[in-house]
């Protein structure tokens, strides 16, 4: 009798910690990083040695062995490789599309500004010596001096935004590493099977995820399930006792790079460092493109200019100040006696010569060029960033397949739990009525 008191005893007790882990499902269903758990469930040896006693009878049922988390460990490291190459490839959008609302913003202005500007050349080679073409045309000049300028401020803005959040992303995956080690920490005095095992175990999954959205990483495990964590070229992260520091190197161009430990440079592969890395590179060299065209538009309108006359018969004077960055650009003030519109044969031979400014190899056009290579990298980003983040939801949906949450699951196996909860309920009370019974009779 004693034996179906245990039996039911065993099976309230397993039953119990199994529906207990099924409300822990159902409860973190919508939690980010949450792995499906299970009890597992297994048969109590009906017989065995005990403390002082050999050949004792121990009474059989069930036993909740431990809590087992439910995942392929596979489709774990195949979505934290997708997560990283998604993050790099959505950062790395996000900011070339900003570049190309700052050129949309200002190079179509300028491509507009430097158009007006040869076509009140146009129109003053037709009355040269009208004051208001005269004024309208130093007014162009100062206007597409000034375009170039705020294009290059809008460039120069984005990029002091990549190198701010860098230094966010820095100090997150610094934080991380931190985290990481700490779970480690939690994880080497937890009970192996318990709910507080499987707890850290999800924080592990998430924290490494976090990192390897930041930066290529390679992951390892002990038989405890401690992590140990080192870059694509093999330092240590995470390990041990010992945590990496990641720093940020900035250069005077806005280029950046990563330091491991205040010493080693290293520049990452994958996740968002390596995006924002790409795209302050993209933005620099927008930058430098930007200048060439500031130059070439300045030499080249210089020249055209100081080739003629003015109307008091003095060589041209130059029109546009450029002192290496469009950001500088700026028009000298001139008088309207000043514009050179003439040349050694006739009162408007400069602004006619104007015209030959805007050839295949001209500055129009190879600001409109220079625009057009923007939108094609942006579209080829956008490309790249679809691909990717397809990558990732596929290997997510892989992963959840396994260790996602479904409640209709978790439905069955409450009911299935409940009913198994109380017919070891009523074993037990069976037993205590035979036992009545069996006292009554005497």
């Amino acid at each position: 009798m004693s034996d179906l008191f245990a039996i039911g005893a065993s099976g309230i007790k397993a039953y119990s910690r199994a529906l207990s882990v099924v409300g822990d499902n159902i409860a973190n269903a919508q939690t980010e990083g949450y792995v499906r758990r299970t009890v597992r469930l297994q048969e109590a040896p009906p017989a065995g040695d005990i403390v002082l006693s050999r050949n004792s009878i121990r009474p059989g049922g069930v036993t909740a062995a431990g809590v087992t988390r439910e995942l392929d460990q596979w489709l774990v490291e195949d979505a934290r490789t997708s997560s990283g190459e998604a993050a790099r490839q959505s950062t790395r959008l996000n900011w070339i599309s900003i570049t190309e609302r700052s050129l949309a913003n200002g190079g179509d202005s300028i491509n507009g500004s430097i158009s007006a500007v040869f076509a009140t050349a146009d129109q003053l080679s037709a009355t040269p010596n009208d004051p208001n073409l005269r004024r309208q045309f130093l007014a162009n000049v100062n206007d597409s001096a000034g375009t170039f300028r705020r294009t290059a401020n809008a460039l120069g803005s984005a990029l002091d935004g990549v190198a701010v959040e860098a230094r966010g992303s820095v100090d997150q995956l610094n934080t991380d590493l931190n985290a990481l080690s700490r779970v480690n920490e939690g994880l080497s005095r937890a009970r192996p099977g318990s709910t507080n095992e499987a707890t850290l175990l999800d924080e592990r999954d998430r924290v490494t995820e976090s990192i390897a959205s930041m930066m290529e990483i390679a992951v390892s495990y002990d038989a405890r399930g401690i992590a140990a964590v080192r870059s694509a070229s093999g330092d240590i992260l995470v390990g041990g006792n010992e945590v990496a520091t990641i720093g940020l190197a900035v250069s005077e161009g806005g280029l950046l790079s990563f330091t491991l430990n205040q010493a080693n440079l290293f520049q990452p592969m994958s996740g968002e460092l390596a995006g924002l890395a790409d795209a302050a590179t993209h933005i620099s060299n927008n930058i430098a493109g930007l200048n060439a065209l500031a130059e070439q538009f300045s030499s080249t309108l210089n020249a055209a200019h100081e080739a003629g006359l003015d109307a008091n018969g003095a060589a041209g004077l130059p029109l546009l100040n450029f002192t290496g960055a469009a950001a500088e650009l700026v028009a000298f003030a001139r008088a309207i006696a000043q514009v050179a519109t003439a040349n050694t044969t006739s009162n408007n031979g400069n602004m006619l010569a104007f015209n030959n400014l805007r050839g295949a190899n001209g500055i129009e056009q190879n600001v409109i060029a220079f625009i057009t290579q923007q939108a094609q990298a942006t579209a080829a980003a956008r490309a790249q960033e679809a691909a990717s983040s397809g990558r990732l939801q596929s290997a997510l949906a892989a992963r959840d397949a396994i260790g996602g949450v479904d409640l209709d699951r978790e439905a069955t196996d409450l009911l299935r739990f409940q009913q198994a909860y109380e017919a070891a309920a009523r074993t037990i009370q069976v037993a205590r009525e035979t036992m009545q019974t069996m006292l009554n009779i005497f």
